[in-house]
Formats: structure tokens, C-alpha cells, sequence
């Protein structure tokens, strides 16, 4: 049985840990620009505790962590929130966590005003790709913002919350 619960500052190592480990699983190497060379991995806590940003991680009856993802603004345009760190151990993977996060994203978005969520990722990360398509989420030609990722995620999409409500 698996919980969602907010981030807490003693999530950090492991956190990191994690995401280390399922961006080597996926050959998403820090020097090529992704998400595992972030200077804030180490302390996601600080990140995502700041107004209009939130992480959330899923964790079992043990309160063993098993991964996590979470919203912040998106750099260079603060009327968008990105998804980032959407990261979980393969023992997860298949049991909808991934969906039930995106769905925490969506509630926070909208009870914050946002209209819009954004995220990068890489064709290597095909099963979330999927997800997101399912969930509304749309591919874009271009990216937005100014990440850092952009020449190393190929793929950014976007989904539009107003639609939700229907």
C-alpha cells in the first residue's frame, strides 16, 4: 500500500538518491542537461517550499520513499507552472502514483490561479509521455521558459487547466 504525501526536509537524500537512480536506469546522464545535473537536487526541500511551488512523494507503510514530482513556476514566465521531478523506482511504476501526483499538480495549479502547466521531457521516457497525452497534456514545437533542459529534453507539452473543470 502506497500513501502521497507533501515533501519534508528529510525527504531530500533520498530524493535525490532516487532521481539519480532512474536517470542512469534511463541513460539521462547529468552532462547532457537533465534534471540529475540540477545544482537544487540535493535539496529539494528549500525549492519546493516557496510560494506557488509543491512536491509531493509516494512512500509505503514503512515510510520507505519511492519517488515523487512536483510543480514550481516556470523560469521565464512566472503565469505558468512547470511539472519537474517526476521520478519513481521501478517497483512503482504501473500503479496510477504517477496520475494521482499529476492530479495533486492540476488541484494546486488551479487553487493557485495557474491556467497552464508546462513540462520537458525525453522520447527515452516514453511511458510518461503516454501518461501525459492521456491526461490532456499537448505537444508543443517550441519550448517555454528558460529551464536549462531545453537541449536535452526533446519533447515539451503543455495542458491548459480551464478545460478541466468540464
Amino acid at each position: 500500500m502506497y500513501t502521497i504525501r507533501k515533501l519534508q526536509i528529510q525527504d531530500n537524500a533520498i530524493l535525490a538518491q532516487i532521481i539519480r537512480e532512474v536517470s542512469k536506469e534511463f541513460g539521462l546522464a547529468p552532462e547532457s542537461g537533465f534534471a540529475v545535473a540540477d545544482p537544487i537536487l540535493d535539496d529539494l526541500y528549500s525549492v519546493y517550499h516557496q510560494e506557488n511551488a509543491a512536491y509531493w512523494v509516494v512512500e509505503d507503510q514503512h515510510g520507505q520513499v519511492f519517488g515523487g514530482g512536483g510543480v514550481s513556476p516556470l523560469q521565464g514566465d512566472n503565469s505558468i507552472l512547470e511539472i519537474q521531478k517526476m521520478y519513481f523506482l521501478k517497483e512503482i511504476r504501473g500503479f496510477g502514483l504517477a496520475k494521482q501526483i499529476l492530479n495533486h499538480a492540476f488541484e494546486f495549479a488551479q487553487s493557485k490561479g495557474f491556467n497552464t502547466l508546462y513540462l520537458e521531457t525525453t522520447q527515452d521516457l516514453w511511458q510518461a509521455v503516454k501518461l501525459y497525452e492521456k491526461l490532456g497534456f499537448t505537444h508543443l514545437d517550441a519550448p517555454k521558459g528558460n529551464t536549462g533542459h531545453s537541449h536535452a529534453c526533446e519533447i515539451w507539452m503543455s495542458k491548459s487547466l480551464e478545460a478541466r473543470l468540464a
